[in-house]
């Protein structure tokens, strides 16, 4: 057949296809660019930290969390309300990120309050997917146990930061409230799974800061937290 009775609709049709498959493949690579720009920033602010480098912690962690920023843009978060809720509580938990290179009191205070918004957006996020009242109720019952137990550990060794601590304790408790009772309603895996490796994550930030400040725990605290929110960024692929 000639080209002048090829059929335009389906020429229509073929060059909308290649656009939504150029799309969809760039997006997968936004996604890839910011896993590895996490992995990559993990391991400078890993070794900055065990050398007592402060330069490289500089350098590593801002560059690991804008990483899990551009992984949710490539997994669809600017399509979606969900994705835009996510996204913005993974800017406010990399906007802590940045006040926590720093020691002092009042960075720690800042640090500690871009955390518990982007955990209440977590929680609105996480929400709209739908909660089962049975797994919320459960999850409740042994947050409240472990946060209590983390309480009494925790507060004799801040005593001045009762309230703050225990103001995010509750947050974070409801965040994995939320998350649970979302998985009992359909929410995919990576969303329970995020939010408890977060939550598993702050034991070892207080931990270092209050009570044995060591290495260790950031060498198993940093990896967990940033899997945590890489989860919590793939899970915005999953949610559609």
């Amino acid at each position: 057949m000639s080209d002048a009775f090829a059929d335009p609709l389906g020429a229509d049709t073929g060059a909308g296809r290649g656009r939504e498959w150029h799309v969809t493949t760039c997006a997968m690579k936004l996604n890839a660019i910011g896993e590895i720009m996490t992995v990559l920033g993990l391991v400078v602010l890993l070794y900055g930290e065990w050398r007592d480098r402060p330069a490289l912690r500089a350098a590593g962690k801002p560059f690991a969390s804008l990483g899990f920023l551009v992984a949710a843009i490539g997994f669809g978060a600017l399509e979606s309300r969900y994705g835009k809720i996510v996204l913005a509580g993974l800017f406010l938990g990399a906007l802590g990120d940045v006040f926590l290179l720093r020691r002092a009191r009042q960075f720690f205070i800042a640090g500690l309050v871009s955390f518990l918004v982007g955990h209440v957006a977590y929680v609105i996020a996480f929400a709209s997917l739908g909660i089962s009242t049975t797994e919320a109720v459960a999850a409740a019952l042994v947050m409240a146990v472990v946060l209590f137990v983390v309480g009494r550990w925790v507060f004799p060794h801040a005593p001045e930061m009762r309230t703050p601590i225990g103001a995010y304790m509750l947050v974070i408790g409801l965040m994995c409230v939320a998350a649970v009772g979302a998985f009992g309603a359909d929410a995919p895996w990576m969303v329970p799974a995020g939010a408890l490796m977060f939550t598993a994550s702050d034991i070892a930030v207080v931990r270092d800061r209050f009570v044995s400040k060591s290495f260790v725990n950031r060498a198993w605290g940093l990896p967990l937290y940033y899997a945590a929110q890489l989860l919590i960024a793939w899970s915005v692929a999953a949610v559609g």
